[in-house]
């Protein structure tokens, strides 16, 4: 079952989302409902409401992590399988770290959700570079190998922004404007 975006708050509420990452999830959201709407305006066979409802329950495993230490994506995951959200739970588990992807393959909703939480910096849409830049001083702790990972996985968001972008009617710095006006 896709959730609708009423359904997705209140799984926010249910799982005690804290509100920064609540705000921050809503962003993402809505940066995911311009880039899937634009994608589909423009002949692209996408899920709109597939990619809102993945992006708008991208963190939901945050908060227990948060407590837990555990991998936030794998708790998002299970979550929403245990509420019968199969259709999005892998676009949760893989909004950290894409498993597969493919530069001329067919678009997915896990792109758009991918990319949308890396453009989102707290509720702000904000550059790829500055997003790197926030997670390498967040969760990079100075460890030259963890850093390098986080490296690769933008480099290869850089590729999935240049994807996307073939098909959208406006460039990435555009997002600033348009994604802060978008609604549900």
């Amino acid at each position: 079952m896709i959730p609708s975006i009423e359904k997705c708050l209140y799984f926010m509420d249910k799982y005690r989302m804290l509100e920064n990452i609540k705000a921050h999830s809503i962003m993402v959201g809505k940066v995911a409902n311009l880039i899937a709407g634009r994608l589909r305006n423009a002949g692209i066979d996408i899920s709109v409401e597939k990619a809102v409802s993945g992006a708008l329950m991208h963190d939901i495993g945050k908060t227990i992590s948060l407590k837990s230490g555990g991998n936030h994506a794998e708790i998002g995951r299970q979550i929403c399988i245990e509420n019968h959200l199969n259709e999005i739970a892998d676009i949760v588990g893989e909004h950290v770290i894409l498993s597969s992807y493919s530069f001329s393959g067919p678009y997915t909703e896990k792109e758009i959700v991918y990319y949308s939480d890396k453009r989102v910096n707290h509720d702000k849409i904000v550059t790829l570079e500055e997003r790197l830049a926030y997670i390498l001083e967040r969760y990079g702790k100075k460890q030259e190998s963890l850093c390098l990972r986080i490296r690769k996985n933008f480099e290869l968001c850089e590729s999935v922004q240049k994807k996307l972008f073939l098909k959208l009617d406006f460039e990435p710095e555009s997002l600033f404007q348009l994604g802060n006006n978008e609604k549900f």
